[in-house]
């Protein structure tokens, strides 16, 4: 199995290929000093629906990952934690702060420039999947890297080496609807890495698995964490949360411990059961 597909390069990471002009770069603190994966400064974020009351999901957020981190974000339904994984991604906007995205500020571009830079340096995963249904497992994944620059040949590459590493490449033709859940989740991971992205965003990623589909994918990934792959997921779930090396904890839009407090891979699930917020771990609908 083609390990070092996983694995992050971090010479392309940390920007020795030519950005676009309109990409502002952050330096690093100091001489020799490596680039965070993510930094994020004094982040507001509010929306009001249609007839509704103005919403503040965010209230003032800091937050760094360092190259090579596996973060869990954790809190009750509406916490703001999703919000805040959009913002990293440069798919929304915040009403004031600072995204710092792999040395890149993001958060004043235009929505092309966000999505330029999201290609070459995200992944995402999403709760319910979002697969392109008509195309086959190989297909999802070499039109993933296609849009994150690979060649043709490059992206089949690409996309064969990942479904061998995950357990894939006999499914390589079949189309997503006749896979099981943890398969459908396994398969949106490869699509997700296959732009070798700086960070790996991933909200909810077993809210729609069973018991075993959803160790499958922690299972899994711990495995790219030990190869070097960035990683912040939102969760509502302690046990899940204790696969990361630093959990932390959101409470109405705010961080609740800006330490991070201790960490769940070292507590284990029933410390990170007894530090959740109440109700966090049976809390699966409504918005985050």
């Amino acid at each position: 199995m083609h390990i070092n597909a996983l694995s992050v390069n971090r010479t392309v990471v940390l920007g020795h290929l030519p950005h676009p002009s309109y990409v502002e770069r952050v330096p690093a603190g100091g001489q020799g000093e490596a680039i965070d994966a993510v930094m994020v400064r004094g982040l507001r974020k509010s929306f009001q629906p249609p007839g509704a009351a103005l919403v503040r999901a965010l209230r003032g957020v800091d937050l760094t990952v360092g190259m090579g981190e596996f973060v869990a974000v954790m809190g009750p339904s509406g916490c703001g934690k999703s919000t805040l994984l959009h913002l990293i991604a440069g798919l929304d906007r915040p009403n004031e702060g600072s995204v710092v995205l792999a040395g890149i500020r993001i958060e004043a571009l235009s929505a092309d420039q966000a999505a330029r830079v999201r290609r070459r340096h995200v992944g995402l995963v999403f709760q319910f999947f979002e697969l392109i249904e008509n195309m086959s497992v190989m297909e999802n994944v070499t039109l993933a890297a296609l849009l994150g620059g690979s060649k043709p040949a490059q992206a089949r590459q690409r996309a064969a080496d990942l479904l061998d590493v995950l357990g894939m490449l006999d499914r390589a033709r079949v189309l997503p609807a006749t896979l099981s859940g943890g398969q459908r989740q396994r398969l949106a991971i490869a699509r997700a890495l296959a732009n070798r992205p700086t960070v790996l965003l991933a909200d909810e990623p077993t809210g729609a698995l069973d018991s075993d589909g959803a160790a499958e994918i922690v299972e899994l990934l711990r495995r790219l964490h030990r190869d070097g792959q960035t990683i912040v997921l939102v969760t509502h779930n302690p046990e899940v949360a204790a696969a990361a090396g630093r959990v932390v904890r959101m409470r109405d839009g705010r961080i609740a411990d800006p330490a991070g407090g201790a960490t769940a891979a070292q507590a284990g699930p029933g410390a990170a059961a007894a530090q959740a917020e109440p109700g966090a771990a049976a809390a699966q609908a409504g918005p985050a």
